[in-house]
């Protein structure tokens, strides 16, 4: 596992960091628990900014502050060189008594096992023994 950190650009304004430290290693997917900037409530966060800027929402349940967004098209992860992760898609999920993740789908090769060896590595230890 890395320790790297991440950061979450959203209309080029960093809101938040993360590690990426799980995935879906064939599928090209990393997510990652996110660490907010400056932001007290996840949920009020991201419903006002997908209201305003017609971001479909996949669910809102505003009783228990929970939201998942669809893929936010100006939402941007860069790593510690300052390079972005390119994908065919994004989300945003969570609640604000709990945490919220940041999805990065269709992450492509060779960049996804160039930036996320300790992943792919992860995949193929698991069919050593077999």
């Amino acid at each position: 596992m890395t320790n790297k950190i991440y950061d979450i650009f959203l209309d080029d304004k960093k809101i938040g960091t993360t590690l990426l430290e799980k995935a879906d290693a064939p599928m090209g997917v990393v997510f990652g628990n996110i660490d907010f900037i400056d932001i007290t409530s996840g949920y009020e966060f991201f419903r006002k900014f997908c209201l305003k800027e017609n971001v479909d929402l996949a669910f809102d349940y505003k009783d228990e502050k929970l939201i998942s967004t669809r893929t936010i098209e100006n939402l941007v992860v860069k790593n510690d060189r300052g390079i972005e992760i390119k994908c065919l898609g994004n989300q945003i999920s969570g609640m604000d008594s709990d945490e919220f993740e940041i999805t990065l789908e269709g992450v492509a090769y060779p960049f996804f096992e160039q930036e996320f060896p300790h992943h792919v590595k992860e995949y193929q230890d698991q069919f050593k023994d077999i």
